[in-house]
C-alpha cells in the first residue's frame, strides 16, 4: 500500500507543479518566435536525440521489478526510487553539425537482497553514473540523424552498483511531421547495452539489445504526448535475471508534459509491462523537469 502512496505523491506533486507552472507561463507569454530556430527550440520537450539542448534535468524515477526473495527460488518485488541530476552541453560544430555531450547522477534507495543486504532493507547511496557523447548531423527542416556512445560506471554505492562497466553505441534518426501539428516528430533509436569489465565479483554479464520508436505530438497550449521516449523495448542475450522467461520485454511506455516559460519543461512518464519474458520492471513512473540554458 505504501508503494501506492508514494506513487499517487508523485503523480500530485508533477500535477500542481504543472498547474502553478502553466498559470505562470500564460501569465508571462512572450511574442511568437521568430525564425526556425526559435520555432525548433519552442517544440523541442527534451527528448529528441537528434535536437541537443543545452539543459539541467531533475528526473524523479519510482520502478518496481522482480527481485530474489528470501527462500532460494522465490520472487519478491523490489522497488527502486532513484533523484537524477542530468546536464547536456551542445556544442555547434559547423552548420548542420552538433556535438552533444550528457552526464547522468544518480541518488538511488533500493531494497534489492544482495551479498551485502541480505535481510533486504533499503539501502542509500550513488547510483552507477553515466556519461554519452554524440554527433549529429541536421539534414534538412524534416531530417536529421547521428550516433553516439554512453559509458556506465560502476560508481554506485555497494547493493545499488551494477558492478560492471558498461558500453552503450548509439544511433538514430529523426523525421519531423507537421502534417499531425508543428513540433510533431518520429525518432527511431537504437543502442547496445554491453558490459565489457567487473568491477564488483558475481555481477552479470549483460548484453540486450534497446529501442525506443519515439512517437511525439504537440498538442495546443504547448502540451505534448509521447510515446516510448524510452528505449525501454529490449531484446536480453546476456544472463539471464531473476524471473525472465524468454528474452523480449515490450512495455506500453508514453509521456504528457508542458513547455513552461520557453525554458521550462515538465513532464511525467508512465510505464506497464505488455510482454515480459524479460522483466526490465512490473511498473515504472519518471517525473522529469528540464531548465533550457
Amino acid at each position: 500500500m505504501w508503494q501506492f502512496l508514494r506513487l499517487a505523491r508523485c503523480v500530485a506533486i508533477t500535477a500542481a507543479i504543472c498547474v502553478v507552472l502553466a498559470n505562470r507561463a500564460d501569465a508571462q507569454q512572450s511574442p511568437p518566435s521568430q525564425g526556425p530556430t526559435a520555432a525548433a527550440a519552442d517544440d523541442n520537450n527534451g527528448e529528441d536525440f537528434t535536437r541537443p539542448q543545452t539543459l539541467f534535468q531533475l528526473r524523479y524515477l519510482f520502478q518496481t521489478a522482480p527481485g530474489k526473495g528470501f527462500v532460494p527460488d522465490t520472487v519478491r518485488t523490489v522497488t527502486t526510487d532513484s533523484a537524477i541530476l542530468r546536464s547536456d552541453v551542445k556544442i555547434d560544430l559547423a552548420p548542420q553539425w552538433t556535438l552533444a555531450l550528457r552526464g547522468d547522477l544518480p541518488f538511488t534507495t533500493k531494497n534489492a537482497i544482495t551479498s551485502v543486504d541480505p535481510t533486504g532493507d533499503y539501502v542509500y547511496g550513488l547510483g552507477d553514473a553515466d556519461v554519452q557523447a554524440a554527433l549529429i548531423r541536421t539534414i534538412d527542416s524534416r531530417w536529421a540523424a547521428g550516433a553516439g556512445l554512453r559509458i556506465i560506471a560502476p560508481t554506485g554505492t555497494d547493493g545499488l552498483t551494477g558492478g560492471t562497466w558498461q558500453a552503450l553505441p548509439i544511433v538514430g534518426a529523426r523525421y519531423m511531421l507537421p502534417e499531425i501539428s508543428p513540433g510533431s516528430f518520429f525518432t527511431g533509436l537504437v543502442r547496445y547495452d554491453v558490459s565489457f569489465a567487473t568491477a564488483v565479483p558475481g555481477s552479470k554479464n549483460v548484453s540486450n539489445l534497446q529501442l525506443a520508436p519515439t512517437l511525439n505530438i504537440a498538442l495546443p497550449s504547448r502540451w505534448f504526448v509521447t510515446f516510448y521516449p524510452s528505449p525501454d523495448i529490449r531484446i536480453n542475450y546476456g544472463d539471464p535475471i531473476t524471473g525472465q522467461t524468454g528474452r523480449l520485454f515490450l512495455p506500453f511506455d508514453f509521456m504528457f508534459g508542458r513547455t513552461m516559460m520557453k525554458d521550462t519543461t515538465l513532464s511525467l512518464e508512465l510505464s506497464v509491462p505488455m510482454i515480459n519474458q524479460y522483466p526490465v520492471y512490473d511498473f515504472k513512473t519518471v517525473a522529469r523537469l528540464n531548465i533550457r540554458f
